[in-house]
């Protein structure tokens, strides 16, 4: 058992190396325990998926009953959970993550495990791993819940008039199958790409935060369609191009979303988070929302909506949760219909809409390569160097650091689900944003020194 496997919020590392049969085991057994009651299991189509899911369910069984949902999208998983009620749930996944990894995102009742609820759950297992392992006797039965999704889904849309071409790049991941069937039944016009299950990925990655996953998208939109939805392994990230080729990051359509979310709700209130652009920020606000910035991580902006009654929540990694018709996970599919539907009204392309956006001057979301063991301590000399630069004029410190310089910020955080750094900087100018990088990778490069990173 590898205890750094779990995270801050799932659990998640190399398949074979770290998540080998006994200890899967055991994480079933101590969540069948927790549980108390039935258990819905879905799975991404990495090749490790099954072998996964039969250690899980081997333990979940010896306590708790199992539904099988089958090969599904996380969100697919997600909706069940509001759909038949269990106890709990589980999606077998690696994500955005590279093809060898996988991992389980965990649902007990409404609310994702994190944090002291994961580092419970670890230490329970550890128990387990050393006991022999007990004889499932509850049933598994399998249940189709796509049909139902596809059903309340199009329920909660509200569609004008137009329907644009659109390419759906699933990258081979869990959400193509599912994607198509949604848009085709709304009528629009899909030109899939990469749809078909294949967890080896061998047309590319699928992390729609990366440029280098879009290439194929870019061309293949610019062939007469309108825009293009791009989904990571277990689409619950989106990425988004317009027929111009031009990339919008879950900032840029968290404006034009939640823009669409006051028009129906004044006044609605929003969640973003550590690495959103000041832009979004300021955009949603003046239009009247009410703007909260937060940590990153899926269960954490999860359980933030819940407790402030937010309407919308993004990350700019694409993770986008729709409260406002709609459940309140992150769902890269149902965030694509949506997009769809903002389309659909008037005559204005995706591509016009994202011309009245603010040129946002940032750097992608860069990551830095440092061991799991140390990169906490990094960021930890980072803060400290930077609350006694001088040219920084305010520090957030809620996940990472994010500090303000005179015409823009830069953050450094430390990565949840790889052993990595992650650095964004945002500047009113091409000249400032240089000048913020090289002071923000100046003090990594310091404080990596400090914590044994030279």
């Amino acid at each position: 058992m590898n205890p750094r496997s779990f995270r801050e919020y799932d659990i998640r590392g190399v398949a074979d190396r770290d998540l080998d049969d006994t200890t899967v085991r055991a994480l079933g057994a101590a969540l069948g325990a927790k549980a108390g009651g039935p258990v819905v299991v879905g799975r991404d189509p990495r090749t490790h998926s099954p072998r996964l899911f039969g250690a899980l369910t081997d333990g979940l069984r010896v306590h708790a009953e199992v539904i099988d949902i089958g090969v599904v999208p996380t969100p697919v998983v997600y909706f069940a959970v509001h759909h038949l009620a269990p106890a709990a749930a589980v999606m077998i996944t690696g994500s955005h993550n590279p093809a060898q990894d996988n991992g389980f995102k965990i649902m007990v009742g409404t609310e994702t495990l994190h944090g002291a609820a994961i580092a419970e759950l670890r230490d329970r297992v550890a128990q387990l791993v050393a006991e022999p392992a007990p004889h499932p006797v509850k049933a598994m039965r399998s249940l189709d819940v796509i049909g139902a999704y596809l059903d309340h889904a199009e329920a909660m849309l509200r569609l004008g008039p137009r329907r644009p071409r659109v390419v759906v790049d699933a990258g081979n991941g869990a959400g193509g199958p599912t994607a198509v069937a949604l848009y085709r039944r709304l009528g629009f016009q899909v030109v899939p790409l990469h749809c078909e299950l294949d967890g080896t990925f061998p047309n590319h990655h699928p992390d729609p935060t990366q440029p280098e996953n879009l290439r194929e998208l870019i061309a293949c939109v610019r062939n007469g369609a309108e825009l293009g939805l791009a989904f990571d392994g277990d689409a619950d990230r989106i990425g988004a191009v317009d027929a111009t080729g031009r990339i919008l990051c879950g900032d840029q359509l968290m404006i034009l979303l939640g823009k669409a979310v006051l028009r129906e709700q004044p006044g609605a209130k929003f969640v973003g988070e550590v690495k959103c652009s000041q832009a979004m920020y300021d955009e949603l606000a003046a239009a009247g929302g009410e703007v909260e910035m937060w940590r990153v991580g899926h269960s954490l902006i999860k359980a933030r909506m819940k407790q402030i009654g937010a309407a919308l929540a993004g990350e700019m990694s694409g993770h986008l949760f729709f409260a406002h018709r709609w459940l309140g996970f992150d769902d890269a599919i149902y965030a694509g219909a949506r997009l769809l539907e903002l389309v659909s009204h008037g005559d204005r392309t995706l591509a016009e809409l994202a011309d009245e956006l603010p040129v946002m001057i940032n750097t992608p979301e860069i990551r830095i390569d440092c061991a799991d063991d140390h990169k906490f301590a990094v960021v930890a000399a980072v803060t400290a160097r930077l609350r006694a630069d001088p040219a920084v004029t305010g520090v957030v410190d809620i996940d990472g650091v994010r500090a303000t310089f005179a015409g823009g910020w830069g953050l450094v955080r430390a990565s949840n689900t790889q052993p990595a750094l992650v650095m964004r900087c945002e500047a009113t100018s091409a000249g400032r944003l240089v000048e913020i990088r090289t002071a923000i990778e100046a003090h990594i490069a310091e404080a990596g020194a400090v914590a044994g990173q030279a």
